[in-house]
């Protein structure tokens, strides 16, 4: 594939960011520096995923094996990052030179000649084949890495125990076990699963399990595959369950679905017994307890007898493979110093930075770390699900199409009743042309 100067931004977006200077110790800094010395490094960082701790470290370790040389993390926000990286990435007096960018971001970056080639070398230096093969494939093109993972986090099943005991049931080993269970737990008053009409990212993981596809590379081209027999399958029982077991609007989306959990924790009935949500939702449920601070939080749901979790189940059993959410990291194209870039990314993939990842809850890239996650539940079911997991393709418009709403505006139909093949092939003619347009170049 021909690959092309770095992306511009997307004219609808707000450019800002909060800056998070590090050197050395923790620092609030101003607006990100335009041009740094030979010697000075910068990492951008989206959100607070990675603690104060994690940034010290790599910062630390970073200037100790290179005196002299600083690096400066600055913290970006998930909702500017897009037009943010396009309108730096291209001029070497902005750029920062290691860059965070989301996994389903990755391929509008790594198509468009944003991001420099990791040698094969440095690869197999880094992790090689014991690197999270899903994360691999969203940062490589035609075989060649331009992004790594970062971390992962992946989804799986929380449930009301105690609801789904009074029941008589257990855990399911199929999908079409899960169904009937959630619909059979809903009632006038309480949803069996909570989910929203739009929450494509946890409801593609339906179309996953029945075999099917988002959209497939054939040539040059990538083709939605949505009317695909399989994909149709996986939608219509999805359909199913949410049509008969959730009570949330069609038009939701982004929902703080352990609410629903937790409702009822002190007195009333739960308000849903089951919900699907990314590994770190477990800090949001349990009973109510003070933090060191004195603040109410929840507790991690220490309460085995009311609260659990399981794998959503494939068709035949075993696991359904589910959209893991995460980040990739890589060297901007143009940074002035790749080398010293690439000794960032050796302080990322070093035993010890992977080790403190696995300790801080986020799923390290590399598989010999995750071995460190495997003490509880949560994190074994965390690592098992993410190697089952499933990207979204990796194509050059996949980020448009994530802005535009494209996959909320499907669902939401297929959640109001819509017939599914129909839809299906209304929205293949919709996303193919978008899956393939190529990257805005920068303006002159």
């Amino acid at each position: 594939m021909r690959r092309g100067t770095a992306v511009r931004a997307w004219s609808s977006l707000v450019a800002g960011g909060v800056v998070l200077a590090l050197t050395g110790c923790s620092a609030l800094g101003s607006d990100p520096k335009e041009t740094v010395a030979d010697s000075d490094l910068t990492l951008w960082l989206v959100g607070t995923d990675t603690t104060p701790e994690l940034r010290e470290y790599l910062v630390t370790t970073f200037e100790d094996e290179h005196p002299g040389a600083t690096l400066t993390i600055e913290q970006q926000e998930w909702g500017t990052l897009v037009e943010d990286l396009t309108q730096a990435l291209d001029d070497p007096a902005t750029t920062p030179d290691v860059v965070e960018i989301g996994n389903t971001q990755s391929p509008t970056f790594t198509t468009s000649g944003a991001f420099r080639e990791i040698s094969p070398d440095l690869y197999e230096e880094l992790g090689g084949t014991k690197l999270l093969q899903s994360f691999v494939d969203a940062g490589s093109v035609d075989g060649r890495h331009y992004a790594l993972p970062y971390y992962f986090g992946s989804r799986y099943v929380f449930y009301r125990k105690d609801v789904w005991d009074a029941a008589g049931f257990e855990k399911p080993k199929t999908l079409a076990e899960f169904g009937e269970r959630v619909k059979a737990l809903t009632d006038d008053d309480h949803a069996g699963f909570a989910m929203g009409g739009q929450d494509w990212r946890n409801g593609i993981s339906w179309a996953f399990a029945t075999g099917g596809e988002l959209a497939v590379k054939k040539g040059d081209d990538w083709v939605s595959t949505l009317s695909d027999p399989r994909t149709v399958k996986g939608l219509e029982m999805w359909q199913d369950v949410y049509r008969n077991a959730s009570y949330l609007p069609s038009t939701e989306k982004d929902v703080s679905y352990w609410d629903f959990l937790n409702d009822g924790v002190e007195e009333a009935p739960p308000a849903s017994a089951t919900i699907m949500a990314p590994a770190w939702a477990r800090w949001s449920i349990g009973d109510l307890v003070r933090n060191d601070e004195g603040e109410l939080v929840r507790d991690g749901m220490k309460d085995s007898s009311t609260f659990d979790i399981f794998a959503l189940p494939g068709v035949d059993g075993g696991l359904a493979p589910v959209f893991a959410g995460g980040s990739n990291i890589a060297i901007s194209a143009t940074s002035p110093r790749p080398d010293l870039a690439e000794d960032v990314l050796r302080v990322v993939f070093s035993d010890e930075f992977q080790t403190r990842l696995a300790a801080s809850g986020l799923g390290p890239a590399n598989a010999d770390a995750q071995e460190a996650m495997k003490g509880d539940k949560f994190g074994r079911t965390l690592v098992r699900t993410a190697v089952a997991s499933k990207l979204t393709p990796a194509a050059p418009g996949w980020a448009s199409i994530e802005e535009e709403g494209v996959y909320e505006d499907l669902f939401g139909r297929i959640a109001d009743g819509g017939d599914v093949e129909a839809l299906a092939r209304e929205f293949d003619a919709r996303l193919t042309p978008m899956l393939n347009a190529p990257a805005a170049q920068p303006e002159d």
